[in-house]
């Protein structure tokens, strides 16, 4: 039993009723647990939870000792950024971290130039942490009553309130092995406790191969903007902004992480040893972290068979292209499924439109007969392995298919409405909702944003970390 009497809580968004695990906050909890004197846990913030029944719980949590929280993976909530502004000021020790902690820390390119820009919160948070979470372990072992500014990855505010920034190290297997899956806590009558997780995630490859190939692409302007007389004004070609671009436009991380390769075969076994059990004795299901999970799936099996442990289910999240590339690896995977009961997932597919020009602003890499193919295929092996592998909705499935977007109109609005029905896309592939296009501050569409402001000489709105591309005509005339 951890005795250690330090405490540090990590807070990170959550959704209401779920009981999945979060790798990011846990690995970082497990490390700050193992390697320092102090004893972490994370707690899931749900937006219907009370700001004052949370800060009820921190304070019989922490009692009489200095509240120190860890901020991460927060999905852009402005109210768990005010929470930290709010804690800062009754003097806790308030840490961002997890994906784009740095940009979020220094805020939006360019915002001392333009006001309506986010500023970022450094103002929230005593510190910001960007990169791999044993980065925490010197500056915990040494106190906060010292200068941390020199510490790998640390982003901090001097007097004056200029921001500083030291790189960060490099990832390391020796961290990514070991997860306690037992640290993650939910809010409930004022106080923390334990969440049984059904879902866990093994990390096995550290960012995405598109994410490494630098493209110079032409991103169109909105279509309300064409449609108020752009088109007139600059010609009859659509107006369109070209930038040099890494991974898909609209993602953060591919901005944030890049492509960093994949974790040694040992991390990846420790991983798995690490997972909970299910009543029958079988590792939980889990999502396995990589963009391109088909060439390596079978080894999945192969070391939990080394490490005589049986597995239950495994969740797959990967791109349309790379699905059509790895089917033989698929198949091949089913099969070694089919023979140990095990289900393959096809968790997430990442569709994301069946418009070729909205692929084409989105940098996805692929097109709408790509898409088309892959859902052809898993329709064919889905009628082969029924047991053993799932896509549908009905099984957990939740493929990405983003609409709104900066571009609907008309004429692509029928045609993609001509293709689900065409293909039945609403049987088994489209989400009950979409999601509309979001523009984190940090991506490469925000830097598309920001060359029509300035081009044009107008003002999207920000919300939160986000940048807002839905204004309404009225908002656009000048």
């Amino acid at each position: 039993m951890n005795k250690k009497s330090n405490k540090l809580v990590i807070l990170t968004s959550y959704f209401k009723e779920e009981s999945y695990g979060l790798l990011g906050p846990q690995m970082a909890a497990t490390i700050i647990n193992t390697h320092t004197p102090f004893k972490a846990i994370v707690v899931g913030v749900t937006n219907e939870d009370d700001p004052r029944d949370l800060k009820s719980a921190l304070n019989h949590y922490f009692g009489d000792q200095q509240k120190l929280l860890g901020f991460s993976s927060l999905g852009g909530r402005p109210d768990l950024f005010d929470l930290a502004g709010v804690l800062k000021q009754e003097g806790a020790v308030t840490i961002l971290a997890g994906p784009q902690a740095g940009p979020d820390y220094k805020g939006e390119f360019e915002w001392q130039s333009y006001p309506h820009r986010f500023k970022g919160v450094s103002d929230c948070f005593s510190f910001a942490l960007h990169g791999p979470a044993q980065q925490i372990i010197p500056i915990l072992s040494s106190g906060f009553d010292k200068d941390i500014s020199k510490f790998d990855g640390v982003l901090c505010r001097d007097v004056n309130g200029r921001i500083s920034e030291t790189p960060s190290i490099a990832w390391d297997d020796n961290y990514l092995s070991d997860v306690d899956w037992q640290t993650l806590y939910g809010l409930k009558n004022k106080a923390f406790k334990p969440l049984k997780i059904t879902t866990a995630q093994v990390l096995q490859q550290i960012g995405c191969q598109h994410a490494a190939r630098q493209r110079k692409i032409c991103i169109d302007y909105p279509w309300l903007l064409q449609k108020q007389g752009i088109l007139q004004k600059q010609g009859l070609k659509p107006p369109f902004v070209t930038l040099n671009q890494k991974g898909c436009s609209f993602c953060d991380v591919a901005k944030d992480k890049g492509y960093l390769g994949g974790v040694s075969d040992k991390a990846l076994k420790q991983q798995l040893i690490c997972l909970p059990e299910d009543i029958k004795g079988r590792k939980i299901a889990f999502e396995l972290i990589n963009e391109s999970p088909l060439p390596k799936l079978s080894k999945i099996f192969k070391l939990a068979e080394e490490s005589a442990i049986e597995l239950s289910q495994i969740n797959l999240t990967l791109r349309a292209d790379y699905l059509i590339k790895g089917l033989k690896h698929l198949t091949k995977a089913l099969e070694i499924a089919t023979k140990k009961n095990v289900r393959i997932l096809l968790s997430s597919i990442g569709f994301e439109s069946f418009d070729d020009t909205i692929l084409k602003n989105l940098n996805k890499g692929s097109d709408k007969k790509t898409n088309l193919d892959a859902i052809k295929a898993i329709r064919k092996l889905k009628s082969r392995y029924p047991a053993h592998l799932g896509y549908l909705k009905e099984e957990g499935a939740n493929h990405g298919f983003i609409h709104p977007t900066p571009w609907d109109n008309k004429q692509i609005s029928h045609e993609i409405n001509k293709t689900i029905s065409m293909y039945q896309l609403t049987l088994d592939i489209l989400p009950s909702h979409s999601t509309p296009l979001i523009i984190h501050h940090a991506s490469g569409l925000a830097d598309w944003i920001r060359e029509i402001e300035v081009r044009e000489n107008i003002e999207f709105q920000r919300v939160g970390t986000t940048i807002g591309w839905w204004q309404t005509k009225e908002e656009f005339l000048l």
